[in-house]
């Protein structure tokens, strides 16, 4: 396996007040919960990036700031940098430009379908754990060195989208035509939470069964090993096997949104520049940025060998350099791979695997740092694996062989899907470089002629067409949200826009009920037929979703309830719609509809997962909950958490009843992860309940939530925090509003 090793400091935390380490307390000192309750369930996820750990507070709108920039002058800045050989970490061959593409590459490579999360939209290679991933090693002089380009400009331009800049001015800079760029990643300030794997080492290989195939890593995880982007270079765990080497590499990328021809032109484009580094032993190399001395000012990796760095650099404790030609843009590497027949399996002065080709004269590439001096290629496993290991990838390995331009097109593409792949549809593109063309992977919605607002006299028109349809406002309301729910704020997929719950896969998931759902849809089309202005089925089936709230809350003939709406969705088509990326969004388990077939037992973890995609915060999951509940809306017209006398009325008893002390909850022998209610006087059994519904009221911090809107002053505060909640949802992907 790779040679990443860091050494461990153990403070002597004899006699000290200040307790040492961060995994049992806090800055304070104050002993964290989970130290006691490890398996208890937390809202931190709901909670992340709180503006009040953003310094420029909440009116600070950085489209605005970025748009402001004159981009060639930024470019220009970056190109300077990259030819700036800085003595404290000199440029390998003078240049920088294959750091700063790694650097991008890892910032974007994090990225995962499954969930959306990862990638480079927030800058959160600056934090740990990403910015002390073994694979991310010395990336911290990456970033210091572009130091001076970020204080320029301050405000005005991102880490998150200088990081994949600087990449982008790297290729160009080294000869490739990149197929564009697009600004508008707003930097985070604290880290995430996002789960990289249970293990509790650096390179600790869990995530996969008995048998190590390449299918059974572990969901939402892509990477094969705990601290690395994609796979081991040595081969699985350190095997040099190119056919399993092959099967991670499809697996993995596969898992970032990449199909094989994608995947062969990033592993081929990228190791057209550079090296990997492994000049002596991993022994000399310090800890990492997180786990360095106060001293070192936020650098990782001191390396006691030589200099430090140079001819003495140790990272990943590979000795390779691919190409006679590692600052230019060329098709050498493919070359290489297919020149040599034979190739021998070696060892890096850092004991790491590696390959020689067997030949009396091997291909040199000028040494990194010692004048006139030369080095012979070398290959990793993994590079290999693409001639030897696969014959699909053997197959695009020659034909961009043969056809390097049309090599060079597919990696510029390639490139641009792996740096933009997690900000979203085209429309929060920003800067003069975003290409025209929009392409598959971005989910594109064609532009809408609908109106961008409704008079209320045309409103009303509406809603009554929808009501002589006879559907229920149940039926109204679970359309609404199936199709808005889909919405990821990890990568910004999914959501109402495009009405894609008319579309394949969507409509056919069973979690939407389809035979339901396309009765439901059949009859909204024929109110789109009717209605004498024209609107889109994406606004149409949000807009009847708020017309089922308004009908569902009970007339007291004092107070009176609008659901907001804005116009201007538009509908995809299935040409449009890339079906096998879509089957991502599909949920195992969705609490808000009581939905976790096979995952009852976790279904309230399931539930605030969910609720952390669509980016609520506690007080949102909770209402949202409670009102969909009473409204009816529990998949397959479930009883499970109706706790109320009036089911389809919306009011908080929900609330009032869950929190009951003439109540008790009891497991049903017969049902996993469903509970019954009996009153402690007669032991009359009246409800029943899931984990997703009894959370909140066993789970402190929720509990206290529930008990707000339980409270007899609630009742108005409910229903408009409920409603302001369900827009939220509705409108989570118009970023055109």
């Amino acid at each position: 396996m790779p040679i990443y090793i860091e050494r461990t400091k153990l403070a002597d935390e004899a006699k000290c007040p200040v307790p040492h380490g961060a995994s049992n307390s806090n800055s304070t000192g104050t002993t964290n919960t989970t130290r006691w309750w490890p398996d208890q369930l937390t809202t931190d996820a709901l909670i992340h990036n709180s503006p009040k750990s953003d310094p420029y507070g909440p009116d600070f709108d950085y489209a605005k700031e970025f748009l402001s920039l004159d981009l060639d002058e930024v470019k220009d800045d970056i190109s300077a940098v990259l030819v700036d050989s800085k003595s404290w970490w000199p440029a390998d061959y003078g240049h920088y430009g294959p750091f700063m593409v790694r650097m991008a590459w890892h910032s974007a490579g994090t990225y995962r379908v499954s969930d959306g999360r990862g990638g480079g939209g927030q800058g959160l290679q600056r934090f740990a754990p990403l910015n002390s991933w073994p694979d991310n090693v010395n990336l911290d002089k990456a970033r210091r060195l572009l130091w001076p380009v970020k204080q320029k400009y301050g405000r005005k331009l991102s880490w998150a989208d200088l990081m994949i800049l600087a990449g982008n001015v790297a290729l160009e800079d080294m000869g490739l035509k990149t197929y564009g760029f697009g600004g508008g990643r707003a930097d985070v300030w604290e880290p995430d939470n996002t789960y990289w794997g249970s293990e509790t080492e650096w390179l600790a290989n869990g995530r996969y069964d008995a048998s190590r195939e390449a299918g059974t890593l572990e969901n939402p995880l892509a990477a094969v090993q705990m601290g690395l982007i994609y796979v081991n270079p040595e081969g699985p765990d350190g095997n040099p096997d190119f056919k399993l080497a092959a099967a991670d590499i499809r697996e993995t990328f596969g898992r970032m949104a990449m199909n094989d021809e994608e995947t062969v032109a990033l592993i081929a484009g990228g190791h057209a520049f550079g090296k990997t580094h492994g000049a002596g032993s991993a022994d000399q190399v310090g800890a990492n940025p997180e786990g360095g001395d106060i001293h070192q000012v936020g650098l990782g990796w001191s390396n006691s060998q030589g200099k430090g760095h140079s001819e003495d650099t140790i990272s990943s404790g590979l000795e390779v350099t691919w190409t006679p030609n590692p600052t230019k843009w060329d098709n050498d590497y493919l070359k290489i791979i297919y020149e040599y027949d034979k190739w021998e399996l070696e060892e890096s002065p850092a004991g790491a695997k590696q390959w020689r080709p067997v030949a009396d004269e091997i291909h040199l590439a000028p040494h990194a740092h010692l004048e006139n001096e030369h080095v012979e290629i070398r290959m990793l496993t993994t590079d290999l694996a693409l001639r030897f290991g696969d014959e699909k990838y053997d197959e695009i390995c020659k034909r961009f062989l043969e056809d390097f331009e049309y090599f060079s097109e597919v990696f510029a593409k390639a490139w641009y899907k792996l740096t933009h792949r997690d900000l979203g549809p085209k429309v929060r593109y920003l800067g003069a470089e975003v290409p025209e063309r929009e392409l598959l992977w971005q989910d594109p919605i064609p532009q809408t002629n609908a109106a961008k607002y409704m008079l209320d006299s045309d409103r009303e028109a509406l809603k009554q067409l929808i009501i002589e349809t006879g559907l229920t406002p149940a039926q109204l309301i679970k359309t609404a949200w199936a199709s808005a729910s889909t919405y990821r704020d990890t990568d910004k997929r999914g959501g109402a826009n495009g009405a894609r719950i008319t579309l394949e896969p969507q409509i056919s998931w069973e979690i939407n009920e389809p035979e339901e759902l396309k009765d439901v849809l059949a009859k909204l089309k024929q109110v789109k037929i009717k209605h004498k202005m024209p609107i889109t089925m994406a606004d149409l089936i949000v807009f009847a979703g708020g017309v089922g709230i308004e009908l569902s809350i009970e007339d007291n003939g004092i107070d009176t309830y609008t659901v907001p709406f804005i116009g201007g969705r538009g509908d995809a088509t299935q040409e449009l719609t890339d079906v096998e990326s879509f089957e991502h969004l599909r949920p195992v388990a969705d609490g808000f509809r009581n939905y976790a077939p096979g995952n009852e037992d976790i279904a309230e973890r399931l539930l605030l997962e969910k609720a952390a995609l669509l980016g609520l915060t506690p007080p949102e999951l909770t209402v949202l909950v409670g009102g969909l509940r009473v409204l009816g809306v529990n998949h397959g017209g479930s009883t499970h958490g109706v706790l109320t006398e009036t089911p389809g009325v919306l009011n908080n008893a929900f609330f009032r009843n869950l929190l009951d002390t003439e109540i008790a909850w009891a497991p049903k022998a017969d049902l996993k992860g469903v509970y019954g209610s009996h009153a402690y006087a007669d032991g009359e059994r009246k409800w029943t309940a899931t984990r997703a519904d009894l959370v909140f009221a066993s789970n402190s911090v929720l509990r206290a939530l529930a008990e707000v809107y339980a409270s007899d002053d609630a009742g108005r505060k409910f229903i408009l925090d409920f409603i302001a909640a369900w827009t939220k949802v509705m409108n989570a992907d118009r970023f055109d509003i």
